[in-house]
Parts: C-alpha cells; structure tokens; sequence
C-alpha cells in the first residue's frame, strides 16, 4: 500500500551552459507543468528557479547576438 502522503522532491537539474539546452529546460519545464492535472507544489520551486536561470541564459545569448548583428549592421552602413 503506497503512502499518498509521501511526496518525492527532484533534485535541480544544473543550469545549461548553450541557447539550445537552456530553451530546452524552458520547454520540457513548461509542458510538464501544463500537462499536470494537479500544481506539484513540492517541486515549483525547483522548476522556477531551473526556468529562471535558464530563462537568463537565453536573454544573454539573444542579447549577445543582437548587439553583434548591431556591429555588424552600423559597420556595414559606413
């Protein structure tokens, strides 16, 4: 007989290092919680703070490419 009770925690995952593993995370994180019939309140923290950090490094990547594609675009106009 299972203990309804009995909740298991995951362990954080490490924060991606690329665009692609980070937009990854923000995907697989945000399927799970809307295929949830019920909030899994023990780990919305966890996958918060994942979304979050990897939400950041996407924004630095896009950032760092904008500004690059910027350079490029102001050099090319001179």
């Amino acid at each position: 007989m299972s203990n309804s009770n009995t909740t298991t925690r995951r362990r954080k995952r490490a924060t991606p290092k690329n665009f692609k593993s980070a937009y990854d995370m923000l995907k697989a994180n945000a399927a799970m919680l809307q295929q949830q019939d019920e909030p899994d309140i023990d780990n919305l923290m966890t996958t918060v703070e994942e979304s979050i950090a990897a939400y950041k490094v996407c924004q630095e990547r896009i950032d760092a490419v904008k500004k690059a594609l910027d350079e490029t675009f102001a050099d090319n106009a001179k």
